[in-house]
């Protein structure tokens, strides 16, 4: 199954005041595995950069200002997701600003059927624990010490990680010895147990003999509780 985990980067949080989208990052996973298939893309939003979002992700308006806008590369980004569930974290956020940028061109929205949302699973998965994207790094051992601001592609490659482990993680180096592949991903699909022919349980009550020894050893315990008065 083909999957895209995606990141945006923004001027602001509510594309209905006017804010746009400045980056997007594309990660392609195929059976929760990374192909190395990737879209990446900055866009010029034809707007000022508030100091706010800047801090965020570093993208400052004279960097964009070169930038393709969206319409320029639009149809570029629908290629590569194709028609394959997307992935994103609070994904309601990315695709309100996907959706926008889309609608802006006259092309039609990315239906909300093909959106997972890793916060929600998140949440089943550890009610009541934090879900921003470093805690779960943290939580599942991601390294992302390499994450000195948000950035579209570096986030949806650390989502893609989250994700996997999310939905059940996978086993790490279990290569055939003498592959020379010691970071091989191997899926453990495990069987179901063959049956087995029906065996009634065996007769096991104690014998007359048996009992007879049991009570002669009982008897010999002194201060026994179950031998005293209760009133």
């Amino acid at each position: 199954m083909r999957e895209i985990v995606f990141d945006t980067e923004t001027t602001g949080l509510d594309p209905r005041t006017g804010d746009r989208m400045v980056e997007i990052g594309c990660i392609e996973l195929v059976n929760r595995v990374p192909t190395g298939a990737t879209y990446h893309a900055y866009f010029n939003p034809d707007r000022d950069m508030p100091e706010a979002a800047e801090a965020v992700h570093g993208l400052s308006a004279a960097f964009l200002s070169d930038k393709p806008r969206f319409r320029d590369k639009c149809h570029e980004l629908l290629e590569f997701i194709a028609d394959s569930p997307l992935v994103a974290h609070n994904a309601g956020f990315d695709f309100a600003f996907l959706n926008t940028e889309l609608d802006l061109c006259g092309l039609e929205a990315v239906c909300l059927s093909r959106m997972i949302d890793t916060v929600a699973i998140a949440k089943r998965r550890h009610p009541g624990a934090k879900l921003s994207l470093d805690a779960l790094c943290t939580r599942y051992g991601i390294d992302r010490s390499h994450r000195v601001r948000h950035g579209a592609l570096l986030d949806a490659e650390l989502l893609a990680q989250v994700y996997v482990e999310l939905t059940g993680g996978r086993q790490i180096g279990f290569a055939l010895a003498g592959s020379g592949a010691d970071d091989t991903i191997v899926e453990v699909n495990f069987q179901p147990a063959r049956e087995r022919a029906f065996r009634p349980a065996r007769p096991h009550a104690p014998s007359a003999e048996e009992l007879a020894r049991h009570r002669a050893f009982v008897g010999t315990i002194e201060g026994a509780m179950w031998s005293s008065q209760r009133c």
